[in-house]
């Protein structure tokens, strides 16, 4: 009798396991998809409100605000996607070539008279002489190649890419039409205490609005100024740069001053050691577009427009960042740190249940 309620408790378990793990592996090559699909729903719920109030049809209603979305989104990220691409090529041109000629920092100091202009026309050719010597531009050469690859694999994905964004658009449609039901089931089959499910919900809400507005958006518009300020100073690669700045956006007290700050030192050098000082002032330019623009938007955008509902820490938002790129792709640039500082709340309500 013993054995046979032992069994009966056994079997199911197993049955549930195998259940478990079946279901993962059907929607494993979808949850990037699924994931996407989930925040766009989210993002786009607010505007299809406010379109429901003007068009009755609920279903035209939902495609009007997830085309409006996808047109701001894509617009900008395409156009991104095809700078970087060109410029990424134009550095590995670039790049290859200063190391063919030996000029490394490609300051061109040509004044005569200067000290310091020897001295750095000296530590250009001993930096190129030191490359050959440790045979580290051979290394920087293979780095070039390696990119040029990416580049390419990345443009013959492109088709994969177009129907992966089909995709996430049909199911987001579905999940706005019918969300209030997909929440109701999700709750009824996650096997947690109803606390728990509630908190969660409510996180999820707070911590969305919070990473993706309050911090993401915020670091995505310094990095927007931040390629604005590049390209009227003329600064190399700004598309790239601003990519940079705005992943540096994310880290505290120092951020974007990380890239806009050498990059004005940068121009000053060769506006100083080419004796060009119509590029001198452009470093000055760029060093107080910095300081009083780059560096101060973000207070004005948190105190007037976005406002934080969850405080979420920007060292776990980083991290998201990093580890959902390289999980999910580019899309989990977005994705990771909404759902890291998620699973840290899960695993705090899990703790709570055995203090």
């Amino acid at each position: 009798m013993k054995i046979h309620t032992k069994y009966q408790t056994i079997v199911p378990f197993i049955l549930f396991i195998f259940a478990l793990i079946l279901l993962f592996k059907i929607i494993q090559p979808m949850i990037t998809i699924l994931l996407s699909a989930a925040l766009l729903s989210y993002i786009t719920h607010p505007l299809s409100n406010r379109i429901k109030k003007k068009v009755k049809n609920k279903s035209l209603a939902i495609i009007l605000a997830l085309l409006i979305v996808s047109i701001l989104a894509l617009i900008p990220i395409s156009f991104m996607v095809f700078e970087i691409t060109q410029q990424g090529n134009y550095f590995y041109n670039s790049l290859s070539d200063k190391i063919e000629k030996g000029n490394l920092f490609g300051y061109g100091c040509t004044s005569a008279d200067s000290k310091i202009c020897e001295i750095m026309n000296q530590a250009e050719s001993f930096s190129s002489q030191k490359l050959a010597t440790i045979g580290l531009d051979k290394q920087i050469q293979k780095g070039l190649l390696v990119l040029q690859e990416k580049i390419l694999t990345f443009i013959l994905s492109v088709p994969v890419i177009i129907a992966e964004i089909f995709l996430t658009l049909i199911i987001s449609f579905f999940m706005l039409k019918d969300w209030r039901n997909i929440i109701k089931k999700l709750g009824d089959i996650l096997p947690m205490r109803t606390k728990t499910k509630r908190r969660l919900m409510t996180e999820f809400g707070n911590i969305t609005h919070t990473v993706i507005y309050a911090q993401l958006f915020v670091a995505i518009i310094q990095g927007l100024i931040g390629v604005i300020g590049f390209y009227i100073f003329g600064i190399p690669f700004p598309i790239m740069l601003g990519v940079v700045m705005a992943f540096c956006a994310l880290i505290p007290t120092i951020g974007t001053a990380i890239v806009w700050l050498p990059a004005s030192i940068y121009l000053m050098m060769s506006g100083y050691f080419s004796n060009n000082y119509s590029i001198l002032i452009k470093g000055i330019g760029l060093f107080l577009y910095g300081i009083f623009i780059i560096s101060t938007i973000d207070n004005v955008l948190l105190a007037k427009i976005v406002h934080a509902k969850a405080k979420v820490n920007q060292i776990i938002v980083i991290i998201g960042v990093i580890g959902g790129a390289v999980m999910f792709g580019f899309v989990g640039i977005f994705i990771g740190p909404v759902l890291l500082p998620l699973l840290m709340t899960y695993f705090e309500t899990f703790k709570e249940r055995f203090d």
